[in-house]
């Protein structure tokens, strides 16, 4: 008996997370066979109408590299966030892609490639300060140390996406964490001394956060976000949520409030939803502060 190539075609989209129209086809039907053996004789491969693995792995590639090429024409937002190969809107005026001008771009090398594979599965999202002055510093501290990190939310709120998050970024310290999530870092120098050049250079006086606590122990008063980086956060929160399934999740103390320490299920345990770097590792207190059930809720309830 011969493959059903329409049957064959729906369980790769399925597993491999494409659909028809990266074709240019609407349905899994004869049309899109030939529209698959059409593509597959133009890149030279064999025209067999099945988009199998090697058949996703070049078209993925491809749509990569002219992704601009693949957005939404009518859009009911501004912006979209990109997971693999494929767009999701984002409630936000300023995003930038990776492949946009203007745009900050996580360097080859600086991640696990997971291009052309059955999708990412994605259980939580991590939050970072970066302790740089601005998003472009951070992305060039990340370049120097080849690491990676999927996000980078500016003072002015602008949110960069530097790499598609089907690919695992090194922002999380370990690979466990690395391979199972996403990540932000949220422009923040931390430093109260900073506050000066701050003002100086327009972006305004950054709020001062005190009586925080991380790993049992109160912190030194330091620099908070702006409030525009919260409410950008905050879209993309929803954004990933939409995009990945991450539940509307954070891991909570005795009392129900979000808590201060390191969660070992975050990194080890089955756990999804939304943390901050120190709930994964016990050397960390980045985002210390910032009361994720409560932002989560605002997000639900909006």
């Amino acid at each position: 008996m011969g493959v059903d190539k329409n049957f064959y075609n729906e369980a790769s989209a399925s597993k491999l997370g494409w659909d028809p129209t990266w074709f240019g086809e609407k349905y899994f039907d004869d049309k899109l066979v030939r529209a698959i053996k059409k593509w597959q004789k133009d890149n030279r491969l064999s025209p067999d109408g099945l988009c199998g693995p090697t058949t996703f792995r070049r078209l993925w590639t491809e749509r990569q590299s002219e992704i601009d090429d693949h957005k939404p024409v009518s859009c009911q937002y501004a912006n979209y966030i990109v997971y693999n190969n494929d767009f999701f809107p984002i409630e936000w005026d300023k995003v930038v892609l990776w492949s946009e001008p203007g745009a900050l771009k996580a360097n080859p090398g600086t991640h696990y490639s997971y291009a052309g594979r059955p999708k990412r599965n994605i259980r939580y999202f991590v939050n970072h300060w970066d302790v740089c002055l601005s998003s472009k510093s951070c992305a060039s501290v990340l370049n120097k140390r080849g690491i990676s990190v999927h996000f980078l939310i500016d003072n002015d709120g602008t949110i960069y996406q530097t790499l598609d998050i089907q690919h695992a970024a090194w922002h999380a310290g370990s690979e466990r964490a690395n391979r199972a999530s996403v990540g932000v870092e949220i422009t923040n120098a931390y430093y109260p001394k900073y506050q000066d050049w701050y003002i100086k250079n327009g972006f305004g006086e950054r709020p001062l956060v005190e009586n925080a606590w991380v790993h049992h122990t109160k912190l030194e008063p330091f620099l908070g976000f702006y409030p525009k980086q919260i409410e950008a956060l905050k879209a993309l929160w929803k954004a990933i949520h939409k995009a990945t399934g991450i539940p509307y999740e954070t891991p909570l103390n005795q009392f129900g409030n979000t808590s201060t320490q390191y969660e070992q299920k975050v990194p080890y345990g089955k756990f999804s939803g939304f943390v901050s770097h120190y709930h994964v590792s016990k050397k960390k207190i980045d985002c210390a502060g910032l009361d994720i059930k409560t932002l989560l809720k605002d997000i639900e309830e909006d």
